[in-house]
């Protein structure tokens, strides 16, 4: 028997690591995207009572995998509609053969060669069905970071600045979308690749980023959604090895996450580049992403992405704050500007302006984005303001600004951060 406190932790830990492959897994048993995500749900709420009597399994993934199944299969048999998934989940479940939860066998694993381009990834499937052409944009990140990083309407609606009824009424209009349409669950044949790249690209970025920054919560970083992250960019370069924009992805990331760890301190609060450690910083993921990005890069067809690890490795490289390139880095975002013209890159210009040419440089693009009202309730706004005229010696309009962005802020690492700036502008 464990404790209240061991299981509790163990089944937020499960949440993290295994959501994403428990509600992939599902979908692809029962074909009902609502129904995965509440039998998904009920399997986590039965862990918290059957992990304090039984212990918690050595599989955890697989144990919630195997109770979420079962209790899909309960509601199926229950509806006359669902007469032939049930077979087919019938089927599934007599190819798997027989499940002990504590057995460290994982019936649920990656698998071996499969369809799409011989790789076999319910995770990635997921990912590309909810990057189907015939969803907005929009819907498919939305979708995706709901289905897999397990993230919450009101924390997708937070990423996307946008309402939260709105962001509700869209992830319904995908799911409806996917099931009227027929849309099937697969890694599309090769010649169907391209048309999907993009979107998956942007939701694997974005999965990422909530990884690298959660918009909300007590941690700064979840590193599970860092590693699924990269975990399926490594699997889409096995898929198109000569897309530069899939390897420039894999690059960013990998050049994002050396410097991961180095992010919090022991107590977990944010420590800004200029501070980190760089000591700490993952040398092998740092060469490897450079390598990649040189690769990319002499294909000759620049993107998006491929600028966006030039911008990180410039950070990654520089030995010392000090010797960072914020010339090279300022030039680097007016290229990313023609690709992605939107409010969040002109503002990490401002900054790089900002550190290359000085202050007032940088605040008068940050004036800009105000007047035009684009990141109205966006924290680093503020913030980007705030520093700025910290480093300007300018402590009483930093305050103010501070104390705008704390505000708006609602992860409670980034919360702490922004409070210990407030207070050192403040005047005594």
């Amino acid at each position: 028997m464990s404790t209240t406190d061991e299981v509790e932790a163990a089944v937020a830990a499960a949440f993290r690591e295994e959501w994403a492959q428990v509600v992939a897994t599902l979908i692809r048993v029962t074909g009902d995207w609502d129904l995965a995500e509440e039998c998904a749900q009920d399997a986590f709420a039965q862990a918290l009572d059957r992990w304090r009597r039984d212990g918690v399994p050595g599989r955890p993934g697989a144990w919630l995998t195997i109770t979420a199944r079962n209790r899909a299969l309960d509601v199926l048999r229950r509806e006359a509609v669902g007469a032939r998934k049930l077979r087919e989940a019938a089927v599934l479940a007599r190819d798997e053969g027989p499940y002990d939860p504590f057995d460290p066998y994982d019936p649920f694993g990656e698998g071996g060669e499969g369809d799409g381009g011989g790789v076999a990834d319910d995770r990635l499937r997921l990912v590309f069905t909810c990057c189907h052409p015939a969803l907005p944009i929009e819907a498919r990140v939305a979708l995706t970071l709901r289905t897999l990083a397990g993230l919450t309407t009101p924390e997708i609606a937070r990423a996307f600045l946008v309402p939260e009824a709105t962001m509700a009424q869209r992830l319904v209009r995908a799911k409806r979308k996917i099931r009227n349409a027929g849309i099937p669950y697969r890694v599309p044949p090769a010649h169907l690749l391209p048309e999907r790249t993009t979107g998956v690209i942007g939701v694997l970025y974005l999965l990422f980023n909530e990884g690298y920054a959660a918009t909300a919560g007590d941690d700064l970083v979840r590193a599970g959604l860092c590693a699924e992250a990269i975990r399926l960019a490594r699997l889409l370069v096995r898929l198109m090895p000569d897309e530069p924009e899939v390897v420039g992805l894999l690059a960013l990331l990998l050049l994002h996450d050396a410097r991961r760890d180095a992010r919090v301190d022991v107590a977990g609060d944010l420590v800004t580049l200029e501070d980190q450690d760089r000591a700490a910083w993952d040398r092998a993921e740092i060469d490897e992403g450079t390598a990649l990005l040189d690769g990319a890069l002499r294909r000759g067809r620049p993107g998006p992405y491929q600028i966006q690890a030039a911008i990180a490795a410039c950070h990654a490289t520089a030995r010392a704050a000090a010797d960072t390139d914020w010339a090279d880095i300022a030039g680097l975002y007016g290229e990313l500007q023609r690709y992605v013209p939107s409010a969040v890159v002109r503002l990490n210009r401002a900054v790089a302006v900002g550190m290359a040419e000085g202050g007032e440089a940088g605040l008068a693009l940050v004036a800009e984005l105000e007047a035009e009202d684009d990141l109205t309730g966006y924290h680093l706004l503020p913030a980007t303001r705030a520093d700025l005229l910290r480093r300007m010696g300018r402590l009483r309009e930093a305050a103010e600004s501070y104390a705008r962005a704390l505000e708006l802020a609602e992860n409670a690492a980034e919360r702490r951060f922004l409070a210990k700036r407030l207070a050192e502008c403040r005047p005594d």
